[in-house]
């Protein structure tokens, strides 16, 4: 495994964020493991994502059930509902509003589902059967090309929050969508590092960055015909995992179906890698596509990242906005890599 001297400062050829690689109180990757802390049956039997508790959720969106079962009901596998505690809503006007010609403000129009991924309460998608994942993603697909086309909606994320440091409130497996009718300055501050990038070089920074991955190795997790996961060189955080398209693509949703169950592959792959080494770690992945309205970009590249909740952020990252990494990236990659 790589070691170095020093700590380094390390810049993101993608976002040019940097970020510090602390060797001097680098860890070993193997001292990540949490503590975990089992659910009572009690906890379990009232899980309201439960297959047989559907009447105590709101009204389904959209399952994929066996055929003539009936909506809210048992005999599904993957389950879409609103969120009972939506942060936006569906009704509202999405006119902008200037208070005093300063204070901006528009109602908080927008959809909040949540993507129940199993019957099963004790699963994940490290652990499911590669069938089940691939339905996930292929939910995921779904969601996301029917809310893009909402005229209202500028941004469709889908993200997963594993485990109470990721920010979990319930066990059972599931993940959110989230459409919003603005685009968020971070996604609007990638967009544009990559257009810079595009004009000074002609060529994608993300479809540069895989290039150089392959070169090195070094770095490298795993690998389909179509997708590579990779540890960043300048991760902003311990194990920090990047999964993208080889093929250039700025929109999740142009994936063809095949090929979005071979993302499910790769996707369960990594994440069964990070359960085994790092003894099922809390998580959050987040998968990042242009804006709605701005589909078939050539200086921006779909991805997915995934952040392992093994460190804390504290005063100088929220401060400073430069995050510490206590894990050099290539030790990373090597030891998610052998698992």
């Amino acid at each position: 495994m790589l070691e170095c001297l020093m700590p380094e400062l390390r810049q993101n050829p993608i976002t040019k964020e940097w970020v510090i690689i602390a060797t001097e109180r680098a860890q070993r990757p193997e001292d990540f493991a949490p503590i975990k802390i089992e659910e009572t049956a009690p906890a379990i039997n009232h899980c309201p994502f439960c297959e047989g508790n559907e009447q105590i959720t709101p009204h389904e969106i959209l399952a994929y059930r066996t055929y003539g079962t009936q909506a809210d009901t048992p005999g599904w596998w993957i389950r879409i509902i609103p969120n009972k505690f939506p942060a936006l809503v569906p009704q509202g006007n999405i006119q902008r509003v200037k208070q005093e010609e300063f204070f901006r403000f528009m109602d908080g129009v927008g959809e909040h589902e949540v993507i129940i991924e199993s019957p099963k309460h004790n699963v994940s998608i490290a652990t499911m059967e590669q069938k089940q994942v691939e339905e996930i993603f292929l939910a995921y697909r779904e969601r996301y090309i029917t809310l893009s086309q909402d005229p209202r909606f500028e941004m469709v994320m889908i993200f997963k929050n594993h485990g109470a440091a990721a920010g979990t409130s319930v066990k059972h497996p599931h993940s959110q969508v989230i459409a919003t009718p603005i685009t968020p300055l971070h996604l609007r501050h990638l967009i544009d590092e990559t257009l810079r990038f595009f004009d000074d070089n002609g060529e994608c920074v993300f479809c540069v960055a895989i290039q150089k991955e392959k070169m090195f190795k070094e770095r490298i997790v795993f690998e389909t015909d179509n997708f590579l996961a990779f540890v960043p060189f300048a991760a902003s955080s311990p194990f920090e995992t990047m999964v993208l398209p080889k093929k250039h693509d700025s929109s999740f949703q142009s994936t063809p179906p095949e090929r979005t169950r071979e993302l499910a592959f790769a996707m369960k792959t990594v994440l069964a890698k990070m359960h085994k080494s790092l003894k099922d770690p809390d998580y959050n992945f987040v998968i990042r596509s242009a804006p709605c309205h701005e589909k078939d970009l050539e200086y921006y590249h779909w991805h997915i990242q995934i952040f392992p909740r093994v460190s804390a952020v504290a005063g100088f990252e929220l401060g400073s906005g430069i995050y510490i990494n206590t894990v050099i990236p290539e030790n990373a990659a090597k030891f998610l890599c052998e698992a």
